[in-house]
């Protein structure tokens, strides 16, 4: 029983011990009963010095935005892990692998602003979200039912888009292969007399009467429909990083007859 409690009290000085110069080297451990996991934060050129020397020390490196903690968001990370120690920065985790095939392991941490990226040849959401508001992305048609152009007083008229599908560009950015989503997430109906509405749905054909609008009175107008997308992108076939900003693209819009029924009176025959 006393040899077993020396052994305990050896390894948590043991800990201890790893834990402070851990701590020294601008580290965070976390230690259990199965061992010591030590994650170190790097600065921009220590990075660079890493990937200076990967041939030599038999692996390759690269860098993988962190999300905020205890945030997992699907397709994407929409609430990037900001850092204080450079203006504007975010946080990356930097990841190993051999040369020769492997699992990636998470060797450290690092705090990036834009330049320290650009300088590091990585590609950043932000600049990622200037291609993406640079390309050029569908307007959403708008299909109005009853057809023909004209519809009714006070009458159900149906609209919808047949945009709903993501689409995809691929640009070259800083040497890389970047291949950027836009997904259609929400609409803007714009009825011609003054009235919209934003909506999830794309709405749907007749008899599926799910965006309709009622005009009060007869006229001419214009309606249209404006999409908002949202973006997220990969390089090189990596994993898929969420763009931070949403984008609208205005809808073309369509000309509509309103008109008024008048009842009229026949002969039978």
């Amino acid at each position: 029983m006393r040899r077993l409690l020396a052994l305990v009290l050896a390894s948590i000085g043991w800990v201890a011990f790893l834990s402070g110069a851990a701590s020294a080297a601008n580290c965070e451990a976390d230690s259990n009963l199965s061992g010591i996991d030590t994650t170190c934060h790097k600065s921009s050129s220590e990075v660079r010095d890493l990937w200076a020397s990967s041939a030599v020390d038999g692996v390759r490196y690269r860098l993988q935005q962190a999300c905020a903690v205890g945030v997992a968001e699907p397709g994407g990370c929409f609430n990037p892990r900001v850092c204080s120690e450079r203006p504007g920065g975010l946080v990356y985790f930097l990841l190993s692998q051999p040369l020769g095939g492997g699992p990636w392991t998470t060797v450290g941490t690092v705090c990036l602003n834009s330049e320290d990226a650009a300088g590091l040849g990585v590609i950043t959401p932000g600049l990622v979200q200037r291609e993406f508001e640079r390309l050029d992305w569908p307007s959403a048609p708008v299909v109005v039912e009853p057809p023909g152009g004209e519809t009714l007083v006070n009458f159900e008229t149906n609209f919808f888009t047949t945009l709903t599908d993501p689409e995809s560009q691929t640009v070259g950015l800083l040497g890389q292969r970047v291949l950027i989503e836009a997904t259609p997430v929400s609409y803007r109906w714009h009825f011609g007399d003054g009235s919209s509405v934003s909506t999830s749905s794309p709405g749907r054909a007749f008899p599926h009467l799910v965006h309709t609008h009622r005009y009060g009175v007869p006229g001419r107008v214009r309606v249209s429909v404006d999409v908002t997308y949202r973006g997220r992108y990969r390089v090189n076939g990596g994993e898929w990083i969420a763009i931070p900003a949403t984008r609208v693209i205005p809808g073309v819009a369509v000309g509509l007859r309103v008109i008024e029924a008048v009842p009229q009176l026949s002969a039978a025959q």
